[in-house]
């Protein structure tokens, strides 16, 4: 099939492999690289070769505008010297950021630190259950005695349930922990056993009937599920640590006033949060010493 023939043509192409040619200048698979980093997170979810047009379109008309640009002699204005300059010095970042500081984080790390992090968490107990929202304890009752004498639960939910997001469903909630629904819900639906059919609860919403369906511990996350989060987190705190250890290295002065009397400020309140603690770290070393010295000598 012909999508099938362009798969694979992308799959087999390398950075040179010409894509598109505008008036003889080329567009390669690498100039689709850098259109992706560009402005690939604003095409959102568009399908794999849906998205590959996009973005040769984008870089013909980029070309286009570029070669109009060019007959107009704009690359001769001193603000297209002065943009140029801007995005050299983009480019060099962006170069230092990926083969500097990305490769110092590899997936081994992100791993070592995912097994250490899900060491110490603990499987949190779901439940999984139904329920019927309306507006007084006497509706609520007669439901329940509907429910008691075997009327079916969903039915009865989509008939006279209150909560618009749940009711088409049969008044389900899906899995929820600790913490996700109101007090008085959440103590009824971990106190009942599954199967069970709740007594009235009231809560600020209205009176609920709660079936629980099922309880489960908690899946922990898997690494490949939240590997691309740690390493962006990782990287992230390297490029920090980078960023700070060139400042140290480095004489940088701020010219403009408001910004110059912003780190001043600045500055100031952090020598005076960290004098704040060392006062506070030998006022207890006082105190330990005293104490240590108020002890009786033990007899020998």
């Amino acid at each position: 099939p012909p999508l099938a023939m362009a798969q694979d043509a992308a799959a087999t192409a390398t950075p040179n492999t010409v894509v598109a040619t505008v008036n003889g200048a080329k567009i390669t698979e690498k100039d689709i690289s850098f259109a992706e980093i560009e402005i690939g997170s604003d095409l959102g979810n568009i399908p794999p070769e849906s998205r590959r047009r996009v973005l040769v379109e984008y870089l013909i008309e980029n070309q286009l505008f570029a070669d109009a640009a060019q007959k107009q002699k704009l690359a001769e204005t001193s603000s297209f010297g002065e943009r140029l300059e801007y995005m050299r010095r983009r480019a060099l970042r962006e170069e230092f950021f990926e083969t500097q500081i990305k490769p110092s984080v590899s997936e081994a790390a992100a791993k070592t630190y995912f097994n250490d992090q899900i060491k110490g968490m603990k499987q949190e107990e779901e439940v999984k259950a139904r329920h019927i929202l309306v507006e007084t304890e006497d509706e609520a009752r007669d439901i329940l005695e509907k429910v008691i004498r075997g009327e079916d639960f969903e039915k009865l939910a989509k008939e006279n349930s209150k909560d618009p997001g749940s009711k088409v469903n049969g008044g389900l909630l899906g899995y929820f922990g600790r913490g996700q629904m109101v007090p008085q819900f959440e103590d009824a639906a971990f106190k009942s056993d599954v199967g069970d059919v709740s007594q009235p609860v009231q809560s600020r919403f209205g009176w609920h009937i709660i079936k629980v369906e099922d309880k489960r511990k908690k899946p922990l996350p898997t690494f490949d599920a939240v590997k691309d989060r740690i390493l962006n987190s990782m990287i992230l705190q390297q490029a920090q640590a980078k960023a700070q250890d060139l400042r140290s290295a480095s004489k940088i002065e701020y010219l403009d006033p408001k910004i110059k009397k912003q780190i001043v400020e600045q500055e100031k309140a952090a020598a005076s949060q960290k004098n704040a603690i060392l006062e506070q770290i030998k006022k207890l070393q006082s105190q330990e010493n005293k104490g240590e010295a108020a002890k009786p000598a033990e007899p020998k």
